[in-house]
């Protein structure tokens, strides 16, 4: 029956009982549905421009709904696609400016990184001042700024740690990256010629690092709104259903902590699940275009661009490590 369905129009129907054309070519099988994506993903592209207060103007609920539909649709993944592709032909095209791409995703990767690391240093002084209020000063609260002081529970900022550990985990994931301070589990890497490195570090880009990234972007974008907005958008929800739920659309951001009086900041670590799978995917994309380079111009290219900290004269052998 769905090949009798009269379409109408290229992107769009106007009639409801009727499909556009492109719907109905994609509905033709796995490969039809790819090239199809791939042609509407430009169409998408530039009616999202040119459209911007369809989705970004948060004063209309059904704006809301489509921000949060297209953040986690199959339109967004072939508009990004799209993107990546063209940019990636060009960058082949040019060497040249793929280094400027290599350079300009490590630079994000890295400032990052070098940021939100300093969370690990007051996650460490924050938990010396709450043993000392709670054990030698036996404070029940802590009180921040005059006037009208910052004041939870001890038990509040004891909890809060967490989020310091959570900065440090999703926002540091590039640039550890880059300084070389991951574990791998190496049974034939090290062991291997340059050029079979680089092909490896281009495939493990490709197919392992963004796929992860990917699958958990769309289990972590529904979790953060699930927790911000009622009622729960889902990720099975058509827009059309969507764009009906918006009518009792309130905001509702979770604020329940573990204890009565402990951390309630909790979508926080949903933004983190986030933008952690962002941070992997543009490290990727580095990794990819970083290995392309090296492989075209040879083994004294290696870490041509190459921006990591340095311990100092004579501590080479330790960097990467700390």
């Amino acid at each position: 029956m769905e090949n009798d369905v009269v379409c109408s129009g290229f992107f769009r129907a106007a009639e409801g009982a009727k499909i556009s054309c492109l719907d109905k070519f994609q509905d033709g099988g796995f490969v039809q549905f790819v090239l199809g994506n791939i042609l509407e993903g430009f169409y998408n592209f530039f009616a999202a421009l040119l459209n911007p207060g369809m989705w970004l103007n948060w004063s209309d609920s059904q704006a809301i709904m489509r921000f949060i539909y297209y953040g986690g649709s199959v339109e967004l993944f072939f508009v990004c696609f799209n993107l990546i592709v063209i940019l990636t032909i060009i960058g082949i095209w040019k060497r040249p400016v793929m280094w400027s791409y290599v350079r300009g995703l490590e630079w994000v990767g890295n400032s990052v990184g070098r940021l939100f690391a300093w969370a690990g240093l007051l996650m460490v002084l924050q938990q010396i001042v709450i043993v000392f209020l709670q054990r030698i000063f036996t404070r029940p609260d802590i009180s921040i700024g005059f006037g009208i002081p910052l004041q939870f529970d001890i038990s509040w900022f004891a909890e809060e740690l967490k989020l310091f550990n959570a900065l440090v985990v999703c926002l540091c994931v590039s640039y550890t990256f880059i300084q070389g301070g991951h574990v791998r589990v190496d049974l034939f890497y090290a062991g291997a010629k340059f050029r079979t490195k680089k092909i490896i570090d281009m495939f493990g880009a490709i197919f392992f690092m963004i796929p992860f990234a990917v699958i958990t972007w769309l289990y972590g974008w529904y979790f953060l709104w699930r927790h911000l907005v009622t009622p729960n958008p889902s990720a099975s929800d058509r827009l059309e259903l969507l764009l009906r739920k918006a009518r009792l659309l309130k905001w509702n951001v979770e604020t329940i902590g573990f204890s009565p009086n402990g951390f309630n900041g909790y979508f926080l670590f949903k933004i983190l699940l986030c933008a952690f799978c962002v941070l992997v995917i543009l490290q990727a994309l580095a990794v990819f275009y970083r290995s392309w380079c090296e492989l075209r111009e040879g083994q004294e290219s290696e870490g041509k661009y190459l921006d990591k900290d340095t311990l100092g004269e004579g501590e080479e052998a330790y960097e990467g490590t700390h």
